[in-house]
């Protein structure tokens, strides 16, 4: 297949640049997979779309402030943390990488967190040490940014505000350098109304890498070569689920995230089965999904991973129409912009 097919025009004005003011104020676009027109509501009457005996399955991954702003010895250098290696060790993103060789040290307070680059990777990729801090990840915490997709523009840079919004109300589990954006559109007492509504609400891990933003650069979309990233699905999330599955129950994912470490941790029959390890699996039109039979998403970057993987869900003619509906309409797209519900 070819990549330029999931290509499409979006006016820049439509690409989210603050969060709606409130989660659950979002629109939602309602599509079947069987083609169609689709509906318009709000992200508030999502539970009203599910029923008892469904299981919806959240990421539970924690962004935390992962871009940090300091100095270098000639001047403002920064990283852009993308992966834990252990407890003081980091792979990140140095700017400026021309200034960065082994050796280059990042001060981001005079006299606590510092930084070391100790090898050199691909392009601006680079492994550092952190020291001058009891306590890494406290210090990161206390000196970091949120770090916010590259698409979102703003002069002033992320606020008190991104900090509370950037992340799910069920975020619990630190490791993330991007959110699992479908999963911002919910509130305290939306997850509340589902579990009344008799709908099993589990929650599984998988960390979101900085991967999330590359456009898909190969002609042909089969070439393309996905970022692994860490996942976890434990015994009784997995319990649940195959649960479902055996008695004819919906699975409902939350996220592209969610939708590619379920069909990871699935045998051909849909079982899920507990796994803890990483997953570099691309879903892309042709693929024959296992576990998944309804999908909450945001509208995606075009000639993107996240964009093939809902094509493969729902078919990529059918999914070109709703996003050309959605750009006419005036939806807000990306990380802070509107939903689609699939089913």
């Amino acid at each position: 297949m070819k990549t330029h097919l999931l290509d499409y025009d979006l006016p820049r004005e439509l690409i989210a640049q603050t969060p709606a003011p409130r989660r659950d104020a979002s629109r939602l676009m309602v599509c079947r997979r069987e083609g169609g027109e689709p509906e318009t509501r709000e992200f508030a009457e999502f539970p009203s779309l599910l029923r008892a005996g469904d299981v919806l399955v959240v990421n539970d991954t924690a962004v935390y402030p992962a871009r940090l702003v300091g100095r270098l010895a000639d001047g403002e250098g920064e990283l852009m943390l993308l992966r834990k290696l252990g407890p003081t060790r980091y792979r990140a993103l140095a700017r400026p990488a021309r200034r960065s060789p082994v050796g280059a040290r990042f001060a981001f307070a005079e006299d606590g967190l510092h930084a070391e680059v100790v090898a050199v990777l691909a392009g601006p990729e680079r492994v550092v040490e952190f020291y001058g801090a009891e306590d890494v990840e406290a210090a990161v915490d206390a000196v970091g940014r949120v770090p916010l997709p590259p698409y979102i523009k703003r002069p002033e840079g992320p606020t008190a505000e991104d900090a509370e919004r950037y992340q799910t109300v069920y975020g619990r589990r630190r490791g993330s350098v991007a959110a699992p954006t479908a999963g911002l559109h919910f509130t305290s007492e939306a997850l509340e109304e589902i579990r009344a509504r008799g709908v099993d609400v589990v929650e599984i891990t998988l960390h979101v890498s900085y991967g999330t933003f590359k456009p898909l650069r190969t002609e042909v979309l089969e070439d393309h070569e996905m970022e692994r990233e860490e996942m976890n699905v434990n015994r009784a999330a997995a319990r649940m689920i195959s649960a479902a599955k055996l008695e004819g129950r919906r699975v409902i994912a939350v996220g592209t995230t969610t939708v590619r470490a379920l069909e990871t941790a699935a045998d051909d029959a849909g079982i899920v089965a507990p796994y803890r390890g990483e997953t570099g699996l691309f879903i892309y039109p042709g693929y024959k999904f296992k576990v998944v039979e309804a999908v909450l998403t945001n509208f995606h970057l075009p000639r993107s991973s996240l964009l093939a993987l809902v094509a493969a869900f729902a078919g990529i003619e059918n999914v070109l129409q709703w996003y050309g509906t959605a750009v006419r309409e005036g939806y807000r797209f990306y990380s802070y912009g509107d939903a689609m519900f699939v089913s």
